[in-house]
């Protein structure tokens, strides 16, 4: 008998993945802040909860994913929240971008209660939550991680247990920090040749040919040569993702020279965004200056 899943937070990422776990045969509780949200699984089959607790209450596995520290905060604390309505045996996991300490805390309460827990952020963007393919970093133990891969199989395609809870989020934040340095450093290459006169697509004919060629690129290079930011990973996410990297670096005594200068970037074209843009829209400082 498959087990009944909850999730938390629908937004670019998660209502996909609760799209996915509809059509792989769970039955499905779902929560979010706005509750518009759930209107197309509540159509497909979802059932709808009042509160984070109501999910947990109605759910053996409960996966949350949320935009940050402060919103997984609320959603797991609190009169209404998840941990008030866990079942001794069910697990918890979560698959929000946050800091390894909260989710050191998360794990903390959930071993108070008899729950299982899992730190477990995703990479592969909103098409990968469409199809199915996310890949998970994770934190936490090996049976744990093999009571819930039959539902997380229903969303992801790998997993990749990386040692106890913290370490799913140490690799995420890192890797998150790697995307943010590889978009800036073609923005930049990109505004030096273009500068100097020679089309910008030019500069990518020799990028897909050379040991420069990454995935990223390939994704977000047509999108930052046609200038339509439309979020796949929207810029305010990436730039809380380097902040919480940046601070867990000061906690561990490791300098981040690259990273700093980077984060200085993208707090500059956040906070002139009027709009909700992609991450790629860091390319909108390089633009700036080649026009001022």
């Amino acid at each position: 008998m498959k087990p009944a899943v909850g999730l938390i937070g629908l937004g670019l990422m998660g209502k996909p993945m609760g799209r996915n776990l509809l059509k792989a045969g769970f039955s499905l509780t779902v929560w979010n802040r706005t509750a518009s949200r759930a209107d197309d699984l509540l159509r497909e089959g979802a059932s709808w909860a009042e509160s984070p607790r109501e999910v947990a209450a109605a759910s053996d596995v409960v996966i949350t994913i949320v935009s940050d520290p402060p919103a997984l905060d609320s959603v797991v604390w609190g009169a209404s929240g998840v941990l008030n309505g866990l079942r001794k045996g069910s697990v918890l996991v979560d698959s929000s971008t946050v800091s390894p300490e909260l989710e050191r805390r998360v794990a903390a309460a959930c071993e108070e209660r008899g729950v299982e827990f899992l730190d477990a952020p995703v990479t592969g963007g909103t098409w990968g939550a469409e199809s199915g393919d996310l890949v998970f970093m994770i934190g936490g133990k090996q049976e744990t991680l093999s009571r819930v891969e039959p539902v997380l199989q229903a969303v992801g395609k790998r997993f990749f247990l990386l040692g106890p809870t913290g370490a799913g989020q140490t690799v995420k934040l890192a890797m998150n920090m790697i995307l943010a340095l590889q978009v800036e450093a073609f923005v930049e290459a990109l505004a030096l040749v273009t500068s100097a006169g020679v089309a910008g697509d030019k500069l990518v004919e020799v990028l897909q040919s050379s040991m420069a060629r990454s995935s990223v690129l390939d994704v977000k290079v047509p999108v930052i040569l046609s200038g339509d930011f439309k979020p796949s990973f929207p810029l305010r996410l990436m730039h809380k993702d380097m902040r919480l990297a940046l601070e867990l670096a000061k906690q561990l005594g490791v300098a981040l020279p690259a990273g700093a200068a980077a984060y200085d970037t993208y707090s500059a074209v956040k906070a002139a965004a009027t709009d909700d843009p992609d991450y790629s829209a860091v390319a909108r400082h390089w633009l700036k200056a080649k026009t001022a």
